[in-house]
């Protein structure tokens, strides 16, 4: 322990603060994912810190904290409502985005990890895929840069656009889960917008984010990779203990919130950790048609959710 905080320089201890700083309500998710971009941006990165295995680790805490503050009528009444929704937007992002990616004359590999990104839940959809694909480094990295360039916009960008078209809380829970890529920036985006539509978008991302397993199983057979490994993310399955034990489990309801509440600042440390990640390095490591690949696919499936949740939800 004590070599450990030997080997600390500047960005670490930066680093520590701020999440310390963060965790309070002083700092907004937005605020947060700023900040980390700002010390990222004057070379003040942490050394001894792993960021990527932290986040990783932090936001699995944080949404299954958040199963505390969901009703379980609530939640299968969300996935029930919106089945048609998940499923259908999955299926038209990945046909659009093969297609896509043929035109555009973009590697395979790549192209098929942007679309999976865009159509589960971004980083961790790539993460779970790749494996199962067989997909290189160099891959993986320029599908990550991609989707995650996308998703810190949304994250700023949603709220914005969900108070211009007069969306209700749920109908903004509803396009968040559906249009913005990972759960972190969903949450923090439906975070900012009001506690039902982060109920909402909670529930239904999650209930989206299932679909990895049968994705990754399919997509080892398209790409004949039947030896791939897949990454389940059991963090889910945790998600959906909480809600058992604060729905059946009532007397410690205090509780409960207090763990709601908790996670909802956990998750803005998670987005100072993101933050991090978008340099200018990443931008330019990104490259113009994987970029173009995944700003249509965002645009196909933001426009095309909010037409059909302004009409039917």
């Amino acid at each position: 322990m004590l070599e450990k905080l030997k080997r600390m320089n500047k960005a670490d201890v930066l680093c520590i603060v701020f999440c310390l700083i963060i965790i309070t309500p002083l700092i907004n998710g937005p605020g947060a994912l700023v900040i980390g971009a700002c010390l990222a941006s004057f070379g003040l990165t942490p050394k001894s810190i792993d960021v990527g295995a932290l986040t990783k680790r932090l936001l699995a805490i944080s949404v299954v904290g958040l199963g505390f503050g969901i009703s379980i009528t609530q939640a299968i009444q969300y996935t029930q409502h919106g089945f048609g929704l998940i499923v259908g937007s999955i299926a038209f992002t990945l046909i659009l985005g093969l297609v896509a990616t043929k035109l555009l004359g973009i590697e395979r590999k790549t192209g098929y990890l942007i679309s999976v990104g865009t159509a589960i839940c971004g980083g961790s959809a790539i993460a779970a895929v790749s494996p199962a694909i067989k997909a290189s480094s160099k891959q993986i990295s320029l599908a990550l840069a991609t989707v995650f360039i996308l998703n810190a916009c949304g994250l700023f960008i949603f709220p914005l656009l969900g108070h211009l078209f007069d969306l209700n809380q749920s109908q903004f829970g509803y396009w968040a889960a559906i249009a913005i890529h990972d759960t972190s920036s969903v949450v923090g985006a439906a975070a900012a917008y009001g506690d039902e539509a982060l109920s909402v978008a909670t529930t239904v991302k999650l209930a989206r984010a299932l679909w990895i397993i049968p994705v990754a199983l399919l997509s080892a057979v398209i790409f004949k990779e039947k030896d791939g490994k897949i990454s389940i993310p059991y963090f889910i399955l945790f998600y959906i203990i909480a809600m058992l034990i604060s729905n059946y489990v009532p007397m410690f309801e205090a509780v409960y919130q207090g763990l709601f509440e908790l996670s909802k600042q956990l998750l803005g440390v998670c987005l100072f950790l993101i933050g991090y990640g978008l340099t200018a390095k990443n931008l330019q490591q990104a490259g113009s048609k994987p970029l173009l690949l995944g700003v249509s696919l965002w645009v196909c499936i933001a426009v095309g959710s909010l037409l059909i949740i302004k009409a039917f939800y």
